[in-house]
């Protein structure tokens, strides 16, 4: 049960760290308002915060957390295909 937790929280610290980056993105390349900036701070303060809550050295998690980001990004902005 641990390890599901675990992944859950890795999976909610990547869904943020996506965000923190993505909504700027908006803001400076889509032409999106910039109160978008809002929230991205608000996505990586979280981020941040939520890094601090692993339970295992921080190196070793980092890079675990790492995969689980990259899966996410791939997953959330690749092209759909019909």
């Amino acid at each position: 049960m641990p390890q599901l937790k675990t992944l859950g929280l890795f999976i909610v610290t990547a869904l943020a760290e996506i965000l923190g980056c993505y909504l700027p993105w908006l803001w400076l390349r889509a032409g999106h308002s910039a109160w978008l900036l809002l929230p991205a701070r608000l996505c990586l303060t979280l981020f941040a915060w939520l890094l601090s809550l692993h339970p295992a050295d921080a190196g070793r998690v980092y890079a675990a957390y790492g995969g689980v980001y990259v899966s996410m990004a791939i997953t959330m902005f690749s092209p759909r295909r019909a």
